[in-house]
């Protein structure tokens, strides 16, 4: 076996579970059906803003002859970014150390491979989103996993630290966190920045802030790049418009970064060799239309308080969410697959934790509409019911 078969196959190994559940599972066989209340995924299950469609009509009219030619990063859209980033996070991004993505998948792509050499280790933060690992995998690299603590999910810097060795490249960090939706705070970052700087060799910091428009009750985000100068940002229009087919985003580097000039270059290759994976031309010139638009956070909000606060009463254990748009919570059955069962015969789907490192716990998207939400709650009542039948037998 070729050494790149071993590595396809040790990606797919990693994903099984994935996989399963997107292939062969209940949810697979029946979760698009009309009466489905699907909390699986962040996908719509309202009609799209009309902002976004307005906005890429607009931007789909040829203005000259190279309108639908090879795009790098467009010149307007990195101004966008760049007066974006200065509003919210207050920092003095430089135009030039912005690259336009395909949404936070590109991003984390292009900055893994400009990185990572075969035999670096990267540190993740679990559970993780599904594809950190895979990535890291297929570029020779060893994904070393550190857990964040359930259920309070504090960004555990002690474990970080004591997971660094010499082989250390990279520390992968999300946050508003998916699944849990803990925004890690200042004094965690500080610390973190602080175990970062003591290694013995340059470390980079890539921060997926992939959620960080997705706020509850007034609460602020603190981006990691303020705390630590070697650091990637990571964000993506996906999420904030709820649109993840239209693939939108970017990689910034802040002004302080030690070798910004270097990595500018690596990730220009890294975007060419990925298969040109810049975005399209019509999101580019678009951007500064979806920019101005938003995902109805309140109702968002609204929706988690109903689920949390229903559930709750039903005695399942959720974890309250500051940001993203999902709740985590416990499966009242040690096999989470198996509780996510009893949900499935109730026309309920919901994410099983297994598939995300987390066995015993099940996630919910709060991008399910309010009809769903309303018809779904007789059905976890029923399910929280059954246990006491399964547990029984």
């Amino acid at each position: 076996m070729t050494a790149a078969a071993r590595t396809v196959r040790e990606m797919m190994a990693y994903l099984e579970d994935v996989l399963w559940f997107v292939g062969d599972s209940t949810y697979a066989k029946r979760g698009a059906e009309a009466d489905a209340c699907d909390f699986c995924f962040g996908n719509p299950q309202e009609m799209p803003l009309p902002e976004v469609q307005q906005a890429i009509t607009r931007w789909a009219a040829p203005q000259h002859k190279s309108w639908f030619a090879y795009k790098f990063s467009e010149p307007s859209a990195v101004r966008v970014a760049v007066e974006s980033l200065r509003a919210r996070h207050g920092i003095d991004f430089d135009p030039a150390d912005i690259t336009m993505t395909t949404g936070a998948f590109g991003a984390l792509a292009a900055t893994l491979r400009s990185i990572v050499d075969p035999g670096d280790e990267v540190i993740y933060l679990s559970p993780p989103w599904f594809f950190y690992v895979p990535m890291i995998i297929s570029l020779g690299g060893k994904a070393v996993r550190v857990d964040l603590p359930a259920p309070g999910f504090e960004l555990p810097v002690a474990a970080i630290e004591r997971a660094i060795t010499p082989r250390t490249r990279a520390v992968i960090i999300n946050s508003p966190h998916n699944p849990s939706g803990r925004i890690f705070q200042p004094e965690e970052l500080t610390a973190l920045a602080g175990v970062l700087r003591k290694a013995s060799h340059p470390i980079y910091l890539i921060s997926d802030e992939s959620y960080c428009r997705i706020l509850f009750d007034g609460r602020p985000f603190h981006t990691p790049v303020r705390y630590y100068d070697r650091s990637f940002l990571i964000y993506t229009y996906g999420k904030t418009l709820l649109i993840p087919g239209q693939r939108v985003g970017y990689v910034a580097m802040p002004p302080s970064m030690p070798d910004r000039d270097e990595m500018r270059g690596a990730l220009m290759t890294a975007q060419m060799v990925n298969g040109w994976a810049f975005p399209n031309a019509v999101m580019q010139y678009a951007l500064g239309d979806l920019e101005r638009a938003s995902v109805d956070v309140a109702a968002l909000q609204r929706r988690r308080d109903r689920m949390v606060s229903a559930l709750g009463e039903m005695g399942y254990q959720t974890v309250w969410p500051a940001g993203t748009f999902y709740v985590l919570v416990r499966s009242p059955l040690v096999d989470d697959i198996a509780f996510t069962e009893l949900l499935a015969a109730e026309n309920v789907f919901v994410l099983p934790g297994k598939v995300f490192e987390l066995p015993g716990w099940f996630r919910i998207s709060l991008t399910a509409n309010d009809d769903m939400v309303e018809r779904s709650l007789p059905g976890f009542a029923k399910a929280m019911a059954g246990v006491a039948v399964v547990t029984s037998d």
